[in-house]
């Protein structure tokens, strides 16, 4: 194998999920490579790890069929861009974290001509789209997968694969300290707060917001001395957010926007509005009781309906298998119905108590040393392929 200093490696994230996933991965492969080029499309958190994005990341954190439709040009634009840059340079591996729509095309080519590609976090191949792996065998050289279930799914299939758990297991203590976030939010400890957490893409926003936050102010009017609390992803996420609801709306209530700190909004949290993705395994793992909601541009919605394979969206029910939290979907999302689903969550003790036990279960099962297991196997792959 070339030395540290002689290796380019690239990576695409599509969003601030995929940034915290690959910034955990990054940091178990800068002390093995030390010196290796990492670049590609990223955020903020894979910076940190000495990342140098190509293009601004947040051009492809859109989500829905429909939506990416309007965004289609300049999306393909990055791509196209970046798979000429890559083709020229041949770094020495391809690590894709999820966005598979723009990433699977892209490690199709690059794998084609000879690179070796990797994909951090399958795409939901166990929830709709099952023919999406012939797809994923020609684009994908090695698959890594963060549910315990996925890795025999795809090794059936004939790609490798390595289950390397789930990075939030480790981030998120398995007794989240409640007292010391109210602290750290300025609040006294019998303060009850609601998390709204309306979705990081710009779309997912669009469709969520109102409602979420007609949802708050239903909740309270049963309960006045609840604080709500929306954390934001970053500024542009931030400033959609109060465009849509707007400052009269705002004014009146008792809310606070505040920029990143969802970890700490999660763990000081009573209970919690969120939007259908990875946050809503956040939540899990701050043992945290919930509803998850999403709308969606509504051609979109049909779509994805008839091609699930499955009743669940959330990843807790699904890694459960049943509806272990409530799941108020597309019309059924109204801020009445999504405050009082969440009001019966948050007021059954017996309610909490169980949920606690099936996420503390949950948090077990995804515990591994993500950093550790997926830079072992990337340095397994860029062996491989200095051996052939």
């Amino acid at each position: 194998m070339a030395s540290s200093a002689e290796l380019s490696l690239a990576m695409v994230a599509g969003e601030p999920s995929g940034d915290m996933l690959a910034a955990r991965l990054l940091s178990g492969l800068r002390p093995m490579l030390p010196d290796a080029h990492f670049h590609g499309i990223g955020g903020p958190q894979m910076a940190e790890q000495g990342f140098v994005s190509d293009f601004p990341m947040d051009k492809l954190s859109v989500r829905g069929l429909f939506e990416v439709l309007a965004h289609y040009r300049e999306i393909k634009g990055i791509r196209d861009a970046l798979r000429e840059q890559l083709l020229q340079e041949r770094p020495a591996v391809f690590i894709g974290v999820d966005a598979p729509d723009f990433n699977l095309d892209l490690e199709i080519a690059l794998k084609d001509a000879g690179i070796p590609t990797m994909h951090f976090i399958s795409p939901s191949i166990w929830a709709w789209r099952r023919n999406r792996i012939k797809k994923i065998k020609r684009a994908v050289s090695h698959m890594l997968v963060i549910f315990p279930f996925e890795e025999e799914i795809y090794r059936k299939a004939g790609i490798p694969a390595t289950y390397v758990g789930h990075p939030l297991a480790e981030v998120i203590p398995m007794e989240p300290d409640q007292n010391a976030a109210l602290d750290a939010l300025g609040l006294s400890h019998d303060t009850r707060v609601i998390a709204i957490l309306p979705g990081s893409r710009l779309s997912e926003i669009k469709y969520n917001a109102s409602a979420f936050i007609g949802a708050a102010e239903l909740l309270l009017k049963r309960d006045r001395g609840l604080r709500i609390f929306v954390p934001m992803a970053g500024a542009v996420q931030r400033a959609y957010f109060e465009k849509i609801i707007g400052p009269t709306r705002l004014q009146k209530l008792p809310l606070t926007i505040v920029d990143g700190q969802s970890h700490t909004v999660l763990a000081a949290s009573t209970a919690v509005l969120v939007a259908s993705g990875t946050a809503t395994l956040e939540v899990a793992l701050f043992k945290k009781p919930m509803v998850i909601g999403y709308r969606m541009h509504p051609a979109s919605w049909q779509i994805l309906r008839l091609m699930a394979y499955q009743p669940w969206v959330g990843l807790p029910n699904i890694l459960a298998g049943e509806f272990l939290v409530p799941e108020v979907l597309q019309d059924r999302a109204t801020p009445h119905a999504l405050a009082s689903a969440l009001w019966a969550q948050m007021s059954s003790e017996p309610n909490r108590h169980r949920l606690r036990r099936r996420f503390i279960d949950m948090h077990h099962d995804l515990m591994s040393n993500t950093a550790s297991e997926g830079a072992h196997a990337v340095m397994q792959l860029l062996a491989q392929s200095a051996a052939n």
